[in-house]
């Protein structure tokens, strides 16, 4: 696993009410979430990067409002010609 470091002011954490470990954990569901969203990432790369597993990511997505089927006509014909 790699590590990163960015520095943050320290108002940041009392303005959003939460921790630093609070706070990094929700930038990686958020940043999960919106790359999701913009098609850039699958479910289950989302769900890594936000450090949890693909059910609760889908239960994360409904919290931002992000539609869990982000599937093109012809992803989606895709999928339905490979299901047994």
């Amino acid at each position: 696993m790699k590590n990163l470091s960015i520095q943050l002011p320290e108002t940041v954490f009392s303005a959003l009410r939460r921790s630093p470990d609070e706070f990094v954990q929700e930038m990686r569901i958020a940043a999960a979430v919106k790359w999701y969203e913009l098609g850039e990432i699958s479910q289950n790369k989302a769900a890594e990067i936000a450090g949890i597993s693909r059910s609760e990511f889908i239960n994360v997505l409904s919290r931002y409002k992000v539609d869990f089927m982000q599937y093109t006509a012809q992803e989606l014909a895709e999928e339905m010609a490979n299901v047994d």
